[in-house]
């Protein structure tokens, strides 16, 4: 059972297309296209989301993982919100426990990408301060586009030479050995990276949430139960005041919900 429920202004409504619809994955590219962007009065010159799931007992990953509280459907919509970035953004352990390698071209999104003027396929941003990576893997030596090492300017002089050996590209994005979240996604931004996916972990998404830079959540809420001591979505310390978001749409399939959250 398929059921998507656009948010408007006075109601939750089904969708037309009835409860055995299967969406493609061009509508599903509308379905969770980016807002315009632009220097306009009242429009975002860039906008980060970020991706994550989550039991319903808030585990964010079961043995370390996100793959076996995920679903067909759900890694759908993770190649989809892929294709419509410009960047792609993970923390460093994230990148180690989940085997990132680079992104691939998919043949389905050309078209769009290049309307949008987006290159082949998004770039892989790892947020780290170690940069205690193996640059001897793919994600660093043989992606489409090179990928890139947000780090701090304290950094070891040594590994940022490793990481621009390997082919990466370095971006300082902090003072100190860390990286400021918001000097981050200005710091993309300036490379031409606008449309930005954040896929975590838990402690980045913590990081983004507490500098006030997240502008969406897409979180798939998985109907399985865990419980242990596994990471919520997002960790760290908790911030002053809450930060309201607003449910744009709702996608649920098999008693997996698929929601879109935008800042209020």
């Amino acid at each position: 059972m398929r059921r998507l429920f656009p948010v408007t202004d006075e109601t939750v409504t089904r969708s037309p297309e009835g409860a055995d619809h299967e969406w493609g994955l061009a509508e599903l590219a509308a379905a969770y296209a980016y807002p315009e962007l632009g220097p306009g009065p009242g429009t975002p010159e860039v906008w980060l989301r970020a991706n994550m799931v989550s039991t319903i007992d808030g585990a964010a990953q079961h043995d370390g993982r996100s793959q076996p509280i995920s679903t067909a459907t759900d890694m759908r919509i993770f190649g989809t919100l892929r294709a419509l970035a410009d960047v792609v953004i993970a923390g460093a352990e994230t990148v180690r426990q989940e085997g990132y390698r680079p992104a691939r071209v998919r043949d389905e999104f050309a078209e769009l990408r290049e309307a949008a003027g987006q290159g082949p396929v998004p770039a892989i941003a790892v947020i780290t301060a170690s940069l205690d990576l193996d640059f001897s893997l793919p994600l660093y030596t043989s992606p489409q586009v090179p990928t890139l090492i947000l780090t701090g300017a304290a950094a070891a002089p040594d590994r940022i030479a490793a990481a621009e050996k390997a082919g990466a590209r370095v971006v300082i994005a902090g003072d100190g050995v860390g990286v400021d979240p918001a000097r981050a996604v200005r710091a993309l931004a300036e490379l031409g990276h606008t449309r930005l996916l954040t896929e975590g972990g838990p402690r980045l998404l913590g990081q983004l949430v507490a500098a006030g830079v997240l502008d969406e959540l897409c979180l798939t809420l998985s109907p399985m139960l865990t419980a242990g001591d596994a990471q919520r979505i997002a960790g760290g310390p908790s911030v002053a005041v809450p930060a309201r978001f607003a449910l744009d749409s709702l996608l649920e399939e098999d008693g997996f919900l698929y929601s879109r959250y935008r800042r209020a």
